[in-house]
């Protein structure tokens, strides 16, 4: 199966010490599994695929939004990310494949399931993932690379949302009670 690994919005402005307080991930372990993933993705010869969420900069976005303003340090990837190709693609809503070079790129090379992570778990992976299954296209959301800045009731209504729709999370080796299940996903 031809399966691909996009990372997410895994960005400075979101991971760096410096950020605003509402990005309050735990930029350590979350930098750490998702670089676990990208090493086992990229050792079994599948593609990683990193997205960037990109606001114009105009005085009332940094204003209103004040993060992931285009042509800004805060934009770029975060430093300690793995990078190991150089599909590098922005996005400007939450949903990644509204890009159209992106989706071009996932149709011309046959992905028949994607598989998301970083962030968020209730933004722009939940939308990426959903777009996805509109479009025809797998997605299942690796939960260990994933992390989410909201609580109860928002995460609980998305993971249900995603649920219903049919997209699955892939649980960590170590957590996962049928390990051959797993490494068959990769």
């Amino acid at each position: 199966m031809n399966i691909a690994l996009l990372v997410i919005d895994m960005q400075n402005d979101y991971l760096c010490e410096k950020r605003m307080k509402r990005f309050a991930y735990d930029t350590e372990g979350l930098v750490a599994r998702v670089n676990g993933l990208i090493h086992r993705y990229s050792a079994a010869g599948r593609d990683v695929i990193y997205i960037r969420h990109i606001i114009q900069n105009l005085p009332t976005n940094r204003l209103i939004f004040g993060y992931s303003l285009a042509d800004t340090k805060g934009a770029e990837l975060y430093g300690g990310l793995e990078v190991v190709s150089e599909n590098v693609f922005e996005k400007l809503v939450g949903d990644a494949l509204t890009n159209r070079k992106l989706l071009a790129l996932i149709r011309n090379r046959g992905y028949e399931r994607l598989h998301l992570c970083g962030l968020d778990e209730c933004g722009c992976v939940a939308a990426t993932a959903l777009g996805a299954k509109k479009r025809g296209i797998e997605a299942e959301i690796q939960r260990e690379g994933t992390d989410t800045v909201f609580e109860g009731r928002k995460v609980a209504r998305t993971r249900e949302k995603l649920r219903e729709a049919g997209i699955r999370y892939i649980l960590s080796a170590q957590k996962t009670e049928n390990y051959e299940a797993f490494s068959r996903v990769l």
